[in-house]
């Protein structure tokens, strides 16, 4: 009788017994799946399983010899079909999601004629592809009786040699009851001889951890019925293309599957009882899981250990790294790390080294270059291939990701590198400060500062900005970037271009409202200022600085830092000294000062027009325009308005001009000339919205909203209103629920326009540089 025999008998037995296959299952202590799994042959039965079987269906003598003569022969050929999975790991969590789309793609196995599954799982190393496929497999195991196959394919083992691939087909076909003298000698043969014995059967090939795509290859099946996973820490981009593999790409864990990892290895109690402590650990740990379980034993291995205690650890080391060592080198995070960097060519990998002078979380090819001084299309290249080996990632918006853990390896080889660390941190400063000074100029923002002549040296990538789109996209592209930058830049060598990176960086954190950035720039600008004692340059972030103060209506520190700037006034280039007047006047009309806003303001225009260049000129102006009519003093406001347009439109100053547009139209308004008001509004929000100045925007949208509720044009100014709260609302600002409730009062009478700047919240943010 032939082993295939045994399900059928048992099924025949079962209905002459008018038994389901729940009832013979409950009868006989067995799980459902087993009985069907037996009944369909895609199991054979124990001993123990076979009697309580034929008991629970009362056979006789000669049905019992049948059936058991036909689970010897299915026994036998049972013993034939290879079952080589890893165990499934107890501690697995998570991926609930990645592991729905991997059954659904299991699904399509034999469900379309001619169908071939291969898939590939691919990330970073430590990120859990291995323990993912071993999970995917057993939950599948049973839709392929006739075998499950695996191998570890050592593609970034440092201590050993990767599979060869013939190798590993020799495994295979020893596993699949081919003798050892009957196997071919060459890879082609013993390819062919696999896919014959693949042919007819439904196996599962599990090919884990692969070099790349040509390695994998000759190892795939190729036939219907037959589920391929392969794990790879390189994108296997050509597996894809060519034989139609799945590509599952795994990033980290999310914060949840984080913790529940975690408590995974240490119990739920232990968890529970220090939740924040849990949350924080793992996301010191970078949501790696390999991170989190060498963490986890750690204190499964003590379970008086405080989570607070390895927080410390992580926290004080020099590198987190160091706190996430252990003795197997596949649970050392360092170690496991340090294969993918192996593998890569040299020049690779140093690209890859000096990404550590990128400190933000996303950057560009531009950054990159600049760092590694490479040229942009090279550095692309390079970028591509630490990408394909899961050492970087791409982000939603074009730019590269890197994982914080990955940051701190690179940081450990570019420190023991010979590479020139000083020198990469001089080149991606002056990428941010020139393309920062181009990108001002494309939107229309012309007052840079003393250098702005200058070259970048050598190595520095250069940008090509055209248009205004492309000087706000570049800004917003690289704004972790100088952030980063600005606060990771402490060798004294590198203190003067970080200087004048924040200034050159004002425009754009002003014209988002971003005061809290600013503060923080300006100070550190502030402070280099005062160590090299560089009047102009005190005076300018002074200014700047306290007038990021008052907007943020700080007005006790604002008072302070003024008194820094007013100390090195005497000792400034004229054009520093008329910067920084600027700046105060500002800061006085903020705190309500009129009179000394008119003052500071008169003595910056004095100096302007000394120096003689229609923009600052045209600048001081327009500052000077709007402290007047602060002060009540609105024909004289006009009548520097009228002044200042044209040498601001002649300079193409544009963010200038809205601002002088808008003081324009706020003394017409107060002078009851609304309707011709209400139309310079209009212009200069237009204008502010070319030049991306949107926090500027809203406020002149408030005026013009005012404006309509004198004219009596209600839904109007709702519409201006709401405009200016949906532009804040872009920027998270919360003066915008201040606009709204503008809008939602707009039929209720308004104050006197004489007894206030605008009624928007926190004052009118009028152009400070």
């Amino acid at each position: 009788m032939e082993p295939a025999d045994f399900g059928g008998l048992l099924r025949g037995a079962r209905l002459r017994a008018m038994l389901t296959i729940e009832a013979l299952a409950e009868a006989s202590g067995l799980s459902t799946r087993a009985v069907s799994n037996l009944e369909r042959g895609r199991s054979a039965p124990r001993q123990s399983t076979l009697a309580e079987l034929m008991d629970a269906l009362g056979l006789d003598e000669d049905e019992r010899r049948s059936l058991t003569q036909a689970a010897r022969g299915q026994t036998s050929a049972a013993a034939s079909v290879p079952r080589q999975l890893p165990p499934d790991l107890r501690v697995f969590r998570g991926r609930e999601e990645v592991l729905a789309g991997a059954l659904r793609l299991t699904e399509e196995v034999g469900s379309r004629p001619g169908h071939v599954l291969i898939t590939a799982v691919g990330g970073m190393g430590g990120v859990g592809k291995t323990a993912l496929a071993v999970r995917w497999a057993h939950q599948v195991a049973d839709r392929f009786p006739d075998g499950q196959l695996y191998v570890d394919l050592r593609g970034f083992d440092p201590d050993a040699a990767a599979a060869e691939p013939q190798e590993v087909l020799s495994a295979f076909l020893r596993a699949l009851g081919v003798p050892s003298e009957a196997l071919p000698e060459s890879l082609t043969e013993r390819a062919a001889l696999f896919r014959e014995r693949a042919a007819q059967r439904r196996l599962l090939v599990l090919l884990d951890n692969a070099r790349d795509s040509e390695q994998v290859r000759p190892l795939l099946p190729g036939a219907t019925g037959c589920l391929t996973i392969v794990t790879s820490r390189k994108r296997l981009t050509g597996l894809a293309a060519l034989n139609g593999a799945h590509a599952v790409d795994l990033d980290v864990w999310t914060h949840e599957e984080a913790v529940a990892g975690l408590e995974a290895r240490i119990g739920a109690d232990r968890t529970a009882a220090a939740r924040a402590d849990a949350g924080e650990l793992v996301e010191l740990c970078g949501r790696l899981p390999l991170a989190i379980a060498v963490v986890g034993a750690g204190l499964a291995a003590e379970p008086a250990l405080p989570l607070r205690a390895v927080i410390t650890e992580l926290t004080q080391a020099a590198s987190p790294l160091d706190a996430l060592t252990a003795d197997d080198p596949r649970a050392d995070v360092r170690a496991v790390l340090s294969w993918s960097y192996q593998v890569l060519r040299p020049a690779a990998a140093r690209l890859f080294r000096h990404l550590a002078a990128l400190p933000g979380p996303v950057f560009s090819a531009e950054a990159a270059a600049s760092a590694a001084g490479e040229p942009v299309p090279e550095a692309r290249r390079l970028l591509r291939s630490l990408t394909t080996a899961n050492l970087l990632a791409r982000g939603a918006g074009g730019g590269y990701v890197m994982h914080d853990l990955v940051r701190a390896h690179a940081l450990d080889l570019w420190q023991h590198a010979d590479d020139d660390r000083l020198a990469a941190q001089q080149r991606l400063l002056e990428y941010l400060l020139h393309t920062a000074r181009a990108a001002n100029s494309a939107i229309g923002r012309t007052h840079q500062g003393a250098g702005q002549d200058e070259s970048p040296g050598p190595g520095v990538a250069t940008v090509l900005l055209q248009g205004r789109e492309q000087g706000a996209a570049w800004f917003e592209q690289e704004e972790s970037t100088i952030l980063a930058a600005l606060r990771a830049a402490e060798d004294p060598r590198l203190l003067r271009v970080r200087m004048r990176l924040a200034r050159v960086c004002t425009h754009y954190f002003q014209a988002r409202g971003q005061w809290a950035d600013e503060r923080a720039v300006q100070r550190l600008a502030l402070d280099t200022a005062l160590l090299l004692d560089d009047p102009g340059s005190v005076c300018a972030c002074a200014g700047a600085l306290a007038y990021a103060f008052a907007a943020s209506g700080d007005h006790g520190r604002a008072d302070a830092v003024i008194a820094v700037a007013e100390k090195y006034l005497d000792r400034a280039p004229a054009l520093e000294q008329s910067h920084a007047q600027h700046l105060i006047s500002l800061v006085r009309e903020q705190q309500g000062r009129y009179a000394e806003a008119v003052e500071h303001a008169r003595a910056a225009l004095a100096t302007d027009r000394e120096l003689g260049d229609p923009h600052f000129i045209g600048r001081g102006l327009n500052t000077l325009a709007w402290c007047l009519t602060l002060a009540g003093r609105h024909r004289e406001a006009v009548t520097a308005c009228q002044e200042a347009l044209p040498l601001l439109q002649s300079a193409g100053y544009r963010s200038m001009e809205a601002a002088t547009w808008d003081t324009y139209g706020y003394a017409l308004h107060r002078l009851g000339e609304t309707r011709e008001a209400a139309a310079h509004f209009e212009t200069s929000a237009q204008m502010l919205g070319e030049v991306f100045n949107r926090y500027q925007q809203a406020a002149v949208l408030a005026h013009l909203a005012e404006a309509r509720v004198d004219l009596g044009e209600h839904a109007d100014a709702r519409t201006a209103w709401l405009t200016a709260a949906g532009l804040l609302d872009l920027l998270g600002n919360p003066e915008a629920d201040g606009m709204r409730a503008r809008a939602d009062a707009v039929r209720v009478p308004v104050e006197d326009p004489a007894q206030g700047a605008s009624g928007v919240p926190g004052g009118r943010r009028t152009e400070a540089s």
